[in-house]
């Protein structure tokens, strides 16, 4: 008998997020699929392997908080790593964009390559291809995915800072 292997997938943490964002545990993955700008099969795979690992509920519409937050708090960093690459126009991400803007100040910029962005920094690559234009559409979901990408490219201070507004957003619903 073929054994199934599961292994989370970037998109996955994209999707987590995205429902984190919408609040509400009545979510369609039609819907969903078309905000992410990702095709419903995939959707449906991540929740698969998201239930699978523990991070959604057996229904697979109520996202795990604590496990979650657990998992990109000590996992994301060695799962999902990025460096900055080089500089180019995009849209700001990790400390560049907000919340963390408003604290740490930087000479360098970090942003997901983008030919209408405003801001000159260097490249980080998104989880997922789509995200920042899903980002666009929906500023809590960007909040927390430019959080994210604190926590896999950022230095301590940017990363525990990052872990505070994520336990906010993410465990208090604020």
């Amino acid at each position: 008998m073929k054994q199934i292997q599961y292994s989370m997938k970037p998109q996955d943490v994209v999707v987590l997020l995205k429902i984190i964002a919408l609040n509400s545990e009545s979510w369609q993955q039609i819907p969903l699929s078309e905000s992410l700008k990702m095709s419903q099969s995939e959707v449906s795979q991540s929740v698969a392997r998201s239930k699978y690992a523990g991070l959604l509920d057996g229904r697979g519409k109520k996202v795990m908080r604590l496990a979650f937050m657990d998992f990109l708090q000590y996992g994301l960093t060695y799962v999902f790593p990025q460096k900055p690459g080089p500089v180019v126009r995009g849209m700001p991400t990790a400390h560049s964009a907000a919340p963390l803007n408003a604290t740490i100040v930087s000479n360098e910029s970090y942003v997901w390559p983008w030919a209408k962005g405003k801001v000159r920094g260097q490249s980080i690559v998104p989880l997922y291809s789509s995200a920042p234009m899903a980002a666009i559409q929906d500023e809590k979901f960007y909040v927390l995915l430019a959080l994210t990408d604190a926590l896999r490219v950022g230095r301590a201070r940017e990363k525990e800072l990052a872990v505070k507004e994520l336990k906010e957003r993410i465990l208090h619903g604020e």
